[in-house]
């Protein structure tokens, strides 16, 4: 687990200068080594850096300022092989292939094996040679055969090819910045800013969808001319002629026509979740699960202990989050493994507010508590994080889920939305209702954001007439079923949204959080398994309930679907330091004349709806983003 960087200037060689300062933007997601390559006029070095090991720095000059057309920047965060011959950039033996990875491949023992009977020879334990040696095995088709998060850039000299590739469901994040310059890569966009080609100018397009679902929708960003390399592909850059080319490797499996019963599938989930957690377990670091009194992470921690005696677990308490913590004390004790709590006070919420929110380079709306929970296991050593989550997309755990089949039937009688003619927000509601015309609307309106009809009005004209809102390119296959929200869900909710929260969240206290239900296998699985059997309307999670019968207690089977955050509107009501900070930020923002006052000010004065609150959080957030990253 680390972070990468680089460039590639298509027309002259650039200082040096870049590459530090983008190396040294992420030095969050590994403080334990650095490390670069440098390309110019054919000729290729590797450098340590200032944060490099004795070790590297005994074996490499460091950088000082140059010149170079390519330049590869990483940092460390030791988790596998915690040796020097697991630093990166990695070369080939003949030292023509050289690589950069961010993640973890899970199945890398086992593909060794594989390219070790094909003749091939490794110098270290580590993932990134597995990848390295795969890439020179199989070529770009060794990516679906990577089980695990990753993101990866690869120089081939040979080929005279640059490939940037991001694993199956987009757990890891990489960011891109394209122009006529060049070419600028790196896991945060933090990093991208640090370079001398990149001015930060708002994309319009991109904080418009992050208004109308909680994130950005990828390739977009909410920066001009950055976008985010879309989950399941890579994108090949040519170094003969610049040529840029995107190709996906891997797309869910459709649902099998197959006959198959509910025993069969549940016990061949258990079997898969089983393998996943067992290969997830192994480090050279302590690992810990992470508990939120749920189904998902609870039938993680369960499991665990058939693979590691000394299961460590533990839980994040926060205001309202009492019956949650219980069930996972319950759930401990039941299973017999050490528990934790962490009890993070008002106090401690607020405490790095500003700073946690502009840590998410884009609008947010919500307090973070994963980054809690990162700051938690930091604090005890714990380098390693297994997560439950995943498992609400695959699984179909979102209470928005069991709307669908009603959506279905109602959306026949989506005719009656233009004769709809009141303004009450009562009125707006059921016409808004009626214009979800497909499960992309559906699956917009799911997610507690801001309608499409409220941010047209709160955004000035001047500028929202630069807004293409027609999101029709985002649409997928759009079947009237449960699997064409599935799609979505994996897309937006999980690939957009959770997962890429969930890294910016660990690495800022540079842990690694890792996902047992996002394996290959079970993906696959789970995709292609019959609808009837993954989806009923009429509980959520009805497979992984099955699944999870054997191991959990009654209380954690039985519990009621509820979201791992704060409860912001809470704060907001009983918190005047929260109060003020809104107001005082509230204020700032409308002086900018992004947004029409009058509509920012009747949100505010006017919360009446459970969610109101979201909206106002969204604009926020949008100032704190501004001023981080736009104001100097």
């Amino acid at each position: 687990m680390c972070g990468i960087s680089g460039y590639y200037s298509f027309h002259k060689s650039i200082s040096s200068t870049n590459i530090l300062e983008m190396n040294q933007a992420l030095r969050h997601r590994g403080p334990d080594d650095e490390g670069f390559w440098m390309y110019d006029h054919g000729e290729g070095v590797s450098f340590s850096g200032n944060d490099s090991t004795l070790k590297i720095k005994e074996q490499f000059p460091v950088l000082q300022e140059g010149v170079s057309n390519i330049a590869l920047g990483f940092r460390r965060l030791s988790i596998i092989d915690l040796s020097e011959k697991g630093h990166q950039p990695m070369l080939s033996e003949n030292e023509q292939i050289i690589i950069t990875f961010n993640g973890e491949i899970y199945n890398f023992k086992k593909l060794r094996n594989e390219l070790e009977t094909s003749g091939h020879a490794f110098r270290s334990i580590s993932d990134t040679e597995v990848i390295l040696k795969a890439y020179e095995e199989w070529g770009t088709a060794a990516f679906e055969k990577l089980d695990g998060m990753f993101a990866i850039c690869i120089v081939d000299l040979i080929s005279q090819k640059l490939i940037l590739a991001r694993d199956r469901v987009g757990m890891k994040p990489l960011f891109y910045y394209q122009r006529e310059e060049g070419l600028v890569w790196a896991s945060e966009i933090k990093a991208l800013l640090k370079n001398e080609w990149v001015k930060p100018e708002i994309n319009w397009d991109g904080v418009y969808t992050n208004f109308l679902f909680q994130t950005t929708l990828a390739p977009q960003t909410c920066f001009q001319h950055i976008f985010s390399l879309e989950p399941a592909s890579f994108m090949t850059i040519d170094l003969k002629n610049q040529q840029i080319t995107k190709e996906k490797f891997w797309k869910l499996p459709p649902p099998s026509a197959k006959k198959i019963s509910e025993e069969e599938a549940v016990r061949t989930i258990d079997e898969l979740l089983s393998e996943s957690i067992s290969e997830q377990l192994y480090a050279d670091v302590p690992v810990a699960v992470m508990m939120s009194g749920g189904i998902d992470s609870t039938l993680i921690a369960s499991k665990s202990k058939s693979f590691s005696a000394n299961v460590n677990t533990y839980t994040i308490s926060y205001p309202f989050s009492e019956e949650e913590v219980r069930n996972a004390s319950l759930a401990a004790r039941h299973f017999g493994v050490s528990h934790e709590i962490k009890k993070v006070s008002d106090e401690e919420a607020l405490e790095q507010l500003k700073e946690n929110i502009q840590h998410f380079e884009e609008p947010y709306s919500s307090f973070e508590v994963l980054i809690n929970a990162a700051k938690y296991a930091h604090d005890k050593d714990f380098k390693v994080v297994l997560s439950g989550n995943g498992a609400d997309e695959l699984f179909a755990g979102y209470s928005h889920t069991l709307k669908l089949n009603r959506w279905l039937l109602m959306r026949n009688f989506n005719f009656i939305s233009p004769f709809i003619f009141t303004k009450d927000k009562f009125s707006q509601r059921v016409k808004n209702y009626f214009s979800q015309d497909y499960m992309f609307d559906f699956f917009r309106q799911s997610q507690i954001s801001m309608m499409p009809l409220e941010a047209k009005n709160v955004i000035q004209p001047d500028i929202y007439s630069k807004i293409n809102p027609d999101l029709s390119e985002y649409h997928l296959s759009e079947t009237k079923n449960y699997s064409a929200y599935f799609e979505y869900d994996m897309k937006y909710s999980l690939s957009s949204h959770h997962v890429f929260r969930d890294d910016l969240s660990a690495m800022k206290y540079s842990v690694e959080f890792r996902y047992p239900y996002l394996s290959n296998r079970l993906i696959d699985y789970v995709s292609a398994l019959p609808e009837n059997i993954r989806f009923n309307g009429i509980q959520n999670k009805p497979l992984l309930r099955k699944t999870a019968e054997k191991y959990l207690p009654e209380s954690v089977l039985n519990m009621p679907k509820k979201g791992f955050s704060f409860p912001v509107n809470y704060f907001i009501k009983n918190e005047r330091k929260v109060s003020d900070f809104i107001t005082g930020n509230l204020e700032s923002l409308k002086k900018r004349n992004f947004f029409n006052a009058a509509v920012i000010d009747k949100w505010w004065n006017h919360q009446e709806h459970e969610y109101d609150w979201v909206k106002i959080w969204q604009l926020v957030t949008f100032e704190l983003w501004y001023q981080k990253y736009f104001e100097k």
